[in-house]
């Protein structure tokens, strides 16, 4: 039962994304998609002990679901169609007065249809049976959702009355007494939010206020609380919540300062382009390793065992820690994402330390082979073939619909021979080794045995469910940007070789064929886009 409700998500997840990608000119839920998605989400959180017991045989209904997906592409294509519709009046005016209406009660009946399809109305009859009135207090959750929508809305606006305009003054005004601390020579305009160096200048918008940080922080220490809820002591550790909301707000303010240092230096493009963005990220990747860290390494917070009768400690529940083994499959890819985050940090619109990704993850494989090197690293013949397969769903659609131009070529064309060979050399080194493997060892390896169960090193390659198969994809693809629906295809092929060949290597073979056969076509045609 709990496995349906979260392919449910998943699907109605993939949903959200097609009908966000595709212009409308009005909202089709409103206030009504954070109602819904807040009360499901308390349902399905609380809820968890009693519907993992549940172990009715599902059916899945593939008409129904058919029907489902034809909704949401309805939705979609009546939302595109005024975009090409010229002077066509009927066209133009599809998504205007009541027809916004229908659009909006087919986007309701493709939810439900999906949630028939995963699962039948008898067993959502039973869960709420056997959930007593859990429904109830979702539902009000979902109801204090629809209500606080506007105000938490309101924390974005320009408006003085607006309340989240507190936290934009108390960030400006403490980027500015710090700054004053080292530049006693800055003007600064409050009532425009602009802070001025000598060569520099920034406007602290709202969104430069934190609030996007601490809310992802707080997300993130309450799933990680309540995953880990067996080894943490409470109220102990939900003292380190504020702890790291101050942090973030506080490495927040750092990084603006740090943004004026590197611009009034000279370096704006750089301030502006990936520092701005990539020390957000660097801050709350900091954050949450040190929430992680304290909560399994400080006495007061980690849930100690009990001891036993004679004075010595009894361990923990059998499955209450995470495999031995899962530094070695996370440790590269983590790398290269650290790695990412520096790099891009320090460049422009060109990434011109991209070659410190191939690097950090070639350490990290190093000091992960004693581990990694259990593996059974042949693979069969089909692996290729899958990933000259995947190479050309992941093209086709530049062969009707040309990428936009890159402005990766032309910065490229403006490096010296040497140097543009060099930073080439290590972009396919890393597309066809590096990277393969670590993708691998993190999503599939991993992330698709993690799903099944917590001791992840004890399930064979060849169990991996359809679930987790689905869900380890969802994420990969994600992590692609503007190609997740193909990455998310992409994944599907990796995950099923893994598991029809019962090895990691073949899914790494299929993925390192792909990416070298797009480096070729990249080389090849000049389609910097695809890079």
């Amino acid at each position: 039962m709990l496995g349906r409700l979260f392919l449910l998500a998943a699907f109605l997840g993939l949903d959200a994304l097609l009908l966000a990608s595709t212009p409308h000119r009005s909202a089709l839920l409103g206030a009504a998609a954070p109602l819904g998605i807040v009360a499901y989400a308390v349902f399905v959180g609380l809820g968890y002990t009693q519907l993992r017991t549940q172990r009715t045989e599902l059916r899945f209904g593939k008409f129904l679901f058919f029907a489902h997906l034809a909704c949401i592409l309805l939705v979609s294509a009546a939302n595109f169609a005024p975009l090409h519709a010229g002077n066509n009046l009927i066209l133009s005016g599809m998504v205007s007065g009541g027809a916004l209406w229908l659009l909006r009660a087919l986007v309701v009946l493709g939810v439900a249809l999906a949630a028939m399809a995963c699962v039948p109305l008898e067993a959502w009859i039973e869960a709420l049976h056997e959930t007593k009135l859990l429904w109830l207090y979702a539902a009000f959750a979902g109801a204090m959702a629809w209500c606080l929508r506007f105000p938490l809305q309101s924390m974005w606006d320009a408006s003085s009355s607006a309340p989240g305009r507190m936290l934009q003054l108390a960030t400006f005004h403490s980027v500015e007494s710090v700054l004053r601390l080292i530049m006693p020579e800055i003007l600064v305009d409050p009532a425009e939010f602009i802070i001025r160096a000598p060569h520099f200048a920034i406007f602290v918008a709202e969104a430069c206020s934190g609030l996007e940080g601490l809310g992802l922080v707080l997300v993130f220490t309450t799933v990680w609380l309540w995953y880990f809820r067996k080894e943490s002591r409470f109220p102990q550790a939900l003292l380190l919540v504020p702890c790291a909301l101050v942090l973030v707000w506080l490495l927040n303010i750092l990084r603006i300062c740090a943004l004026v240092f590197i611009g009034n230096a000279g370096y704006g493009e750089i301030a502006m382009v990936g520092f701005h963005s990539q020390a957000g990220w660097i801050a709350f990747t900091t954050v949450a390793f040190g929430f992680s860290m304290a909560t399994r390494r400080l006495r007061w917070v980690r849930k100690l065992p009990d001891p036993a009768a004679d004075g010595t400690e009894q361990p923990l529940a059998e499955g209450s820690g995470e495999s031995p083994a899962t530094g070695a499959y996370l440790v590269p890819f983590l790398a290269i994402l650290g790695a990412g985050f520096l790099s891009k940090s320090a460049s422009g619109h060109f990434e011109w330390l991209y070659p410190l990704r191939f690097l950090a993850c070639v350490i990290a494989l190093w000091f992960s082979w004693p581990e990694l090197k259990k593996l059974d690293w042949r693979f069969s013949w089909v692996a290729p073939v899958a990933g000259a397969a995947v190479f050309a769903v992941w093209v086709i659609p530049s062969l009707f619909a040309p990428s936009s131009a890159a402005s990766l070529g032309a910065s490229l064309a403006e490096l010296s021979p040497m140097a543009r060979c060099t930073w080439i050399a290590f972009r396919v080194a890393a597309a066809v080794v590096t990277v393969p493997i670590a993708e691998e060892l993190a999503f599939r390896g991993y992330l698709a045995r993690r799903l099944v169960n917590r001791e992840f090193g004890s399930v064979p390659f060849s169990a991996v469910t359809l679930l987790s198969i689905g869900l380890s994809s969802v994420a990969f693809g994600l992590m692609h940007g503007q190609h997740w629906m193909v990455g998310i295809v992409a994944g599907l092929v990796y995950a099923g070789m893994m598991r029809w060949k019962g090895r990691l290597s073949d899914a790494i073979v299929a993925h390192a064929t792909s990416n070298l056969l797009l480096a070729v076509w990249v080389l090849s045609r000049g389609d910097w886009a695809q890079w």
